[in-house]
């Protein structure tokens, strides 16, 4: 198969981009590098079946030529610090950007696949999150420049999916992380990292009682895949069912690192979600999917990742210190998304 994925160059995209090429299949992927990195693409530039396309989403029509089979739309500021650092071309990636990369799936009859988020459920009402819980978002609180992106994403991929006839396949993508991701991103995952290998004080928003569910990248990506190789149209929630409180997550990654930083308590933020798990009911009968890798494993690998990173993380000191949020590890990319 022929496929786009947009966000490419993020945490996420360039994940499923090395998936996707690993199965044989050609991909496209489009990205503006505004939270992507050149560097996620390094190892796929001299691949033949690779093309890379340095483009806004949001701007125009996806500068594709040809004949593609799917789209895979990933791109979205996907961290707090970088949403709030977009805030306007959050939006319009989630509105402009989803519905060009709709009409490059209508105009190819190509099967369009969109990176959701669990933030379009707020901060939830319901536990765990199910899919047809339709969720408790602040429209006008800090966050909501991403959770309403991604709403209207949904809501213009089912309008293209009834009223045009597009074949459509929405998956609502929980906290993920693993290799690849950027050390200064603030995400909760990459933050604690960060802070055990620099031997900083790890910082906890709140008590540490609000709970994440962590699932790792490359469990994450096989629910990507499946959802493109079907013609289920979701939304499926993607995500670890394992629930942890993020004081919990701060002492494994102490465990995993060997690190006796300490550890810090701060204000919460503005519209945090205390409680956040998926409920993948939908996804093990329709996808035949769910996570493989323990937390243990997975924080394993991306601390010896990061280890191998060790400039990066280092520099990310300040950075982290200054931005991180207990908020979300996705994405995207684009990205995931992530976004």
């Amino acid at each position: 198969m022929r496929i786009v994925v947009t966000g490419g160059a993020g945490f996420l995209g360039s994940h499923l981009s090395r998936w996707l090429l690993s199965g044989g299949h050609q991909v496209l992927c489009v990205d503006d590098l505004s939270t992507g990195r050149r560097d996620n693409l390094a190892s796929l530039l001299d691949d033949p079946r690779f093309e890379f396309h340095q483009a806004d989403v949001a701007a125009g029509p996806l500068p594709v030529r040809g004949r593609v089979d799917a789209v895979a739309h990933l791109a979205s500021p996907a961290s707090p610090p970088d949403y709030h650092r977009l805030p306007l071309e959050t939006l319009a990636v989630g509105s402009r950007g989803t519905e060009h990369a709709l009409q490059l799936s209508a105009q190819n009859d190509a099967r369009f696949l969109l990176a959701s988020t669990s933030e379009v459920y707020g901060d939830p009402e319901v536990h765990p999150q199910v899919e047809d819980y339709w969720g408790n978002v602040n429209p006008v609180g800090p966050r909501s420049v991403y959770d309403e992106a991604k709403r209207y994403a949904e809501a213009v991929t089912m309008a293209y999916a009834r009223q045009v006839g597009v074949d459509v396949g929405i998956v609502r993508i929980f906290n993920t992380y693993g290799p690849g991701m950027r050390a200064e991103d603030g995400r909760v995952v990459t933050s604690f990292i960060t802070q055990a290998l620099n031997g900083d004080p790890l910082t906890i928003y709140g008590d540490g009682s609000q709970t994440r569910s962590f699932c790792y990248v490359d469990d994450l990506v096989r629910g990507l895949v499946a959802m493109l190789e079907t013609s289920v149209t979701g939304p499926v929630n993607l995500g670890n069912p394992v629930e942890r409180t993020v004081l919990e997550l701060a002492r494994i990654v102490c465990d995993v690192t060997g690190s006796r930083s300490p550890i810090e308590f701060h204000p919460l933020p503005e519209d945090d979600p205390t409680r956040r798990r998926p409920d993948i009911s939908r996804a093990e009968r329709l996808l035949g999917w769910r996570p493989e890798v323990s937390d243990s494993e997975g924080l394993r690998r991306t601390v010896e990742w990061f280890r191998s990173q060790p400039a990066e993380v280092a520099a990310a000191a300040a950075a982290v210190a200054g931005t991180q949020y207990q908020g979300r590890a996705h994405g995207a990319a684009t990205s995931l998304a992530g976004r």
